[in-house]
């Protein structure tokens, strides 16, 4: 069955293992910072922007043309720009980037170009959340996917996605993210996700390490560290810090089910008191077959057409599936599996478990 397919490797209760720091946790300032810009593509072959629907091409062509010395009718009317493309520029400024460094970007279309093979993105600056520009991107796009259309229209074949394209080193950071980490000779730990015996026994690691009160819980998520007061100690201070081996507390039970695509995951605490579960399938089928009736030559009737409409309706055989108490996850995929329960069926059975008080986990629906 799909269902043990899917969950196969966590049938098993495993012993807790040791992860490093640095799996477990982010440090406070060490982040990257979204980018964004607004550009053109040229140098199309004819897949460009159509400018009778996309205004915005033209405006853009005008401006930058007026501001390299070329001047255009008012509005420029009558443009008719088939290798130019409107698109948007994104990226992520790294911590502790520093000017000159060169980052890939990704250039996508936002009009309606077929493709942007073949094409340079012209130097665009790239505005953080503050409205800073931090970088300039400029290149040619490379596009993972190729296009081919039959002369005159017809048949065409496109293979990947060609409104969206690369290019590797294509920006150049202009302006450096102040930093604030080591502030005061503390650092501060940030818990992948929240769990208070967790953040214990990493304070537990690190004080066992370096001594009594280098470290201390705030939260369930936040550590706070003393380090070095120089740069290059503190920098050495947290790379150790990071490989420190940390036994994390076990997971709370919990089902994560996605309504849209039937998939079912769960973590290996989940258990069931004992409950009978029942399982069976109804179907309708519906049918029109239309039918005509011609009336014989020379008799004035006409042709009349009815419908004749059919209702079946078939019933599986149902099954009861008697679950014992304490059951571990294994025995809760054998026990579905067993009465047929798909993943779109095992969705419906979960929650009536939940809501019956006999499943101990949390039900989170994406």
């Amino acid at each position: 069955m799909i269902l043990t397919a899917l969950l196969a490797c966590l049938a098993v209760q495993a012993p807790a293992r040791a992860e490093r720091l640095k799996d477990l946790v982010s440090i406070a300032g060490v982040r990257q910072n979204q980018l964004v810009g607004y550009g053109l593509v040229v140098g199309l072959d004819g897949t460009g922007d159509q400018t009778t629907q996309t205004p915005f091409t033209v405006q853009s062509i005008t401006s930058m043309l007026q501001q390299l010395g070329v001047n255009l009718p008012a509005g420029g009317t009558g443009l008719q720009l088939k290798n130019v493309a409107a698109v948007m520029v994104t990226t992520s400024l790294p911590a502790f980037a520093q000017p000159g460094q060169q980052l890939d970007v990704t250039v996508s279309s936002i009009g309606n170009a077929k493709s942007l093979s073949g094409g340079t993105l012209l130097m665009t600056p790239l505005k953080g959340a503050d409205g800073q520009v931090y970088g300039m991107a400029q290149g040619n796009v490379l596009v993972g996917g190729v296009g081919a259309t039959a002369p005159g229209g017809g048949a065409s074949l496109v293979v990947n996605h060609l409104s969206v394209g690369r290019i590797s080193a294509g920006a150049t950071v202009e302006r450096a993210v102040a930093s604030a980490l080591g502030e005061g000779n503390m650092i501060r730990l940030e818990l992948n996700n929240t769990d208070f015996a967790t953040a214990g026994r990493i304070v537990e690691a690190i004080n066992d390490k370096y001594g009594s009160g280098i470290a201390y819980a705030l939260d369930g998520r936040v550590i706070r560290v003393q380090s070095p007061s120089s740069s290059d100690q503190r920098v050495a201070f947290i790379g150790a810090l990071e490989d420190i081996n940390v036994n994390p507390a076990r997971q709370a039970a919990k089902i994560i089910m996605n309504a849209r695509t039937g998939s079912v995951v769960m973590n290996q605490a989940v258990t069931l008191d004992t409950c009978a579960i029942s399982h069976g399938n109804l179907s309708i089928s519906i049918t029109n077959e239309p039918q005509v009736s011609q009336p014989n030559a020379l008799s004035g009737g006409r042709t009349v057409v009815t419908q004749n409409s059919q209702v079946d309706i078939k019933k599986d055989s149902g099954k009861v599936m008697l679950i014992k108490g304490g059951a571990a996850l294994a025995d809760v995929v054998k026990a579905l599996n067993a009465i047929g329960a798909s993943p779109q069926d095992l969705l419906a059975i979960l929650q009536a478990m939940k809501v019956a008080g006999a499943l101990h986990a949390e039900l989170e629906i994406i």
